[in-house]
């Protein structure tokens, strides 16, 4: 599939990974959401009890089971492999 059918399913709460990823990759929506600041590291840059808007983006579960905010390579986007993980 495209990254546009792919994109669909993660907006729809689905997981999806790239056939060139191999491994146990995927990537998968936070929501947003809103907090109020009250500890590190946001404390120093905001006044605690600071609310934050926390916007929806997507992160990529890696293979090694850790996890990081995820950008779109051009690669990515291009890409006809993507595929859905199902849950599981």
């Amino acid at each position: 599939m495209d990254f546009g059918q792919a994109l669909a399913i993660v907006k729809n709460g689905g997981r999806v990974t790239r056939a060139a990823w191999g491994g146990n990759s995927f990537l998968y929506l936070v929501p947003g959401s809103i907090f109020t600041v009250n500890r590190p590291p946001l404390l120093g840059i905001y006044e605690e009890g600071t609310p934050i808007s926390y916007r929806p983006h997507l992160d990529l579960r890696a293979a090694d089971g850790s996890c990081v905010p995820w950008q779109a390579s051009q690669g990515d986007v291009m890409a006809e492999d993507w595929e859905e993980v199902k849950a599981g």
